[in-house]
């Protein structure tokens, strides 16, 4: 069931307007992501130089809302920090509910829009934000408040970096996984993310989640549109 389209080799874009018309999948552990990462690590290795997550759900129909939710929830999230143990992430997520049913029962479009001096995600229209950030008078590093650690965007004139670089956008559903974005011990998870049988744990209990997928199990892209802000950067390319 998993799988990813990039465009790391074929396209990026630095300010403009991303727009994803598409519907999520139903079924436990699966989830789908549409998000963007920078074309360089100029700043750094993850999450240094950035990361934009316009929609990410969870396919489990009755995963906890206080956990995140399951379809009827998506995430938008930016990551960014001086390096892994200072993600700063938790300053810059919202969630979205939909008003009935669930965001896999029909298409909806999910975007981003993105200048030096604000980034914001939205449903459907531009109106209906779900994610809001003003960088135009705060850099980052003022933001995270950290004292302890080096600013990895020290000689950036740019407040808003890391995101001042060219990024390139991710289509992707994902099983299961261990990074913790599927807890443990919650909805009757059946593997661990610090076993080193962690795959076989989800494979040997086939029989509680293989049941759930069906034909709405799968991640389905009607369209991608892009607006480009900068046409004639020199760092753009065709």
């Amino acid at each position: 069931m998993s799988g990813k389209l990039t465009t790391v080799d074929s396209f990026k874009i630095k300010y403009g307007r991303v727009e994803v018309k598409a519907k999520l999948p139903k079924g436990d552990w699966l989830w789908p992501a549409i998000w963007m990462l920078p074309r360089y690590n100029e700043y750094g290795e993850w999450p240094a130089s950035g990361e934009i997550d316009i929609m990410e759900s969870r396919g489990n129909l009755n995963y906890p809302k206080e956990f995140g939710g399951g379809p009827e929830t998506f995430g938008s999230t930016m990551h960014w920090g001086p390096d892994f143990s200072t993600n700063q992430y938790t300053k810059t997520h919202a969630e979205k509910t939909a008003s009935s049913g669930t965001f896999a029962d029909d298409f909806h479009t999910y975007g981003v829009y993105w200048d030096d001096k604000v980034i914001y995600t939205y449903l459907d229209t531009d109106e209906n934000r779900v994610l809001q950030v003003d960088h135009s008078s705060q850099s980052y590093w003022d933001r995270s408040g950290i004292t302890n650690r080096s600013n990895p965007w020290q000689y950036s004139a740019n407040k808003n970096a890391p995101f001042d670089k060219p990024y390139y956008i991710i289509l992707n559903l994902a099983v299961g996984g261990t990074a913790g974005y599927f807890r443990d011990g919650v909805a009757a998870k059946p593997w661990s993310d610090t076993s080193q049988r962690a795959s076989s744990e989800f494979y040997d209990n086939k029989g509680q989640w293989w049941p759930t997928w069906g034909e709405n199990s799968v991640f389905q892209i009607d369209s991608v549109k892009v607006w480009d802000l900068t046409p004639n950067s020199p760092e753009e390319e065709p």
